[in-house]
């Protein structure tokens, strides 16, 4: 146990140092005042100031990555719907209408518009309402970068994504 007077706890300070391998404070040089021991509340600070600078990116990166699997995940519901609904109709014309109205719904569902996306559909072989003709839809996503406000001339993107599906035209309808 440590002696309790303050004369007698100073060798047991400095011999406690030497025994952690810290450094034994010899005091200050003669004729220069004692050096600040601690600096007050500039950890907050610091804290403060790094956390912002390194997590406002991560978490914009983390909401950026998931708009795009967002619009992933809504052409490949949109391409199959319209695939779907196209060879369930018995006209070509009413059918690429059906098939474009199908996929913008699905699009919407996911909360992307309709001015971002692109379909095209093609048929093999070349009459789309013959039984047993393979109807392809691809639909393509443009999504916007979260929270830029655009002007109408400039735009950035994320990414764009695709999705392709096929279906047969059956015999029966």
């Amino acid at each position: 146990m440590p002696p309790s007077s303050p004369n007698a706890v100073q060798p047991f300070l400095k011999r406690f140092r030497e025994v952690l391998c810290l450094p034994v404070d010899t005091g200050p040089a003669p004729g220069k005042p004692a050096p600040a021991t601690r600096e007050q509340g500039s950890a907050v600070v610091e804290f403060t100031f790094l956390a912002l600078l390194l997590m406002v990116p991560l978490v914009y990166f983390i909401i950026t990555m998931g708009q795009i699997q967002g619009g992933s995940f809504a052409v490949v519901g949109a391409a199959d719907q319209a695939a779907k609904v196209y060879v369930a109709q018995t006209h070509t014309q009413s059918a690429q209408v059906a098939a474009e109205q199908a996929a913008l719904i699905a699009l919407a569902d996911y909360g992307h518009a309709a001015g971002n996306a692109q379909i095209s559909t093609s048929c093999e072989p070349s009459d789309c309402q013959a039984a047993g003709t393979a109807v392809t839809v691809t639909v393509n996503l443009t999504v916007p970068l979260p929270f830029v406000p655009f002007v109408d001339g400039f735009r950035l993107n994320a990414s764009e994504v695709e999705a392709s599906s096929t279906q047969l035209v059956g015999r029966f309808r």
